[in-house]
């Protein structure tokens, strides 16, 4: 979610932010920078406090990441980052070649945990829990993929825990994005009834006649982004799917 994507060669040394910012052109217009994943799906995912670190070997290894295959992932503030933890896990755990118990079942309840917070249904607990499993991941596996496979996951808790524990305490996605936490709704002032959103639904669960306030069926609706895509007046917006009340606790 850069400018400029693509293949670079970059001396040791040389800054994340140097190779994001001025190689990569920085973000998207309108986006802020949220985190790096580096080196292939075993990489940890670094903040923007990060962004003045070397990219050398022992720096990355130091923040909770590493060199790997040289590849970066970046991503700005529509990014979940327990959604992206859960992507880079689920690779890895479907790569796993199952010969050892550690990295075959380990990293499918590392999966499972994430897949319980990103639907609201996860404890405080689970962090710890994670943690620990993480640990006996790494030190357990009989090769470097399970060694690696928890990086993803550590370095969320690391960095962007308050992220995490809003999917747990107050039932909410901050950006957007885990569907079970979130849905969507017409801002009566910004629709002008342009009838777009009402023929691009797949599941007609937009109501409304032209040109007046439509609304959104929540049972029909399917959390598929479609109607916040083709809206040109920014008049669908994406809400907690549980109301929170004002000491962060859902109602």
């Amino acid at each position: 979610k850069i400018v400029n994507g693509g293949l670079v060669e970059v001396p040791m040394g040389a800054t994340l932010r140097e190779v994001i910012f001025e190689i990569g052109g920085g973000m998207l217009p309108g986006r802020t920078f949220k985190a790096v994943q580096l080196g292939g799906p075993s990489g940890g995912c670094l903040p923007a406090e990060l962004l003045d670190e070397p990219i050398d070997f022992e720096s990355l290894v130091a923040a909770g990441s590493m060199m790997g295959s040289g590849g970066m992932v970046v991503v700005d503030d529509t990014t979940c980052m327990v959604d992206f933890a859960k992507f880079f896990l689920k690779f890895t755990s479907e790569e796993s070649c199952g010969k050892c118990v550690p990295c075959r079942v380990g990293s499918q309840r590392l999966l499972e945990i994430l897949e319980r917070i990103s639907a609201g249904e996860g404890t405080l607990d689970d962090i710890e829990r994670m943690e620990r499993l993480s640990e006996d991941i790494m030190e357990g596996s009989l090769c470097a993929l399970g060694g690696s496979a928890p990086n993803p996951v550590l370095s969320t808790i690391r960095y962007f825990r308050d992220e995490i524990e809003a999917h747990i305490v107050e039932h909410r996605c901050p950006a957007g994005v885990c569907r079970p936490l979130i849905r969507y709704e017409i801002d009566e002032e910004a629709c002008t009834g342009c009838h777009v959103c009402f023929g691009a639904c797949p599941t007609q669960a937009i109501s409304g006649e032209r040109k007046q306030l439509h609304a959104i069926d929540q049972k029909l609706c399917i959390k598929c982004d479609t109607c916040r895509q083709v809206c040109r007046f920014d008049a669908v917006r994406v809400e907690p799917a549980v109301p929170v009340a004002a000491e962060g606790r859902p109602q």
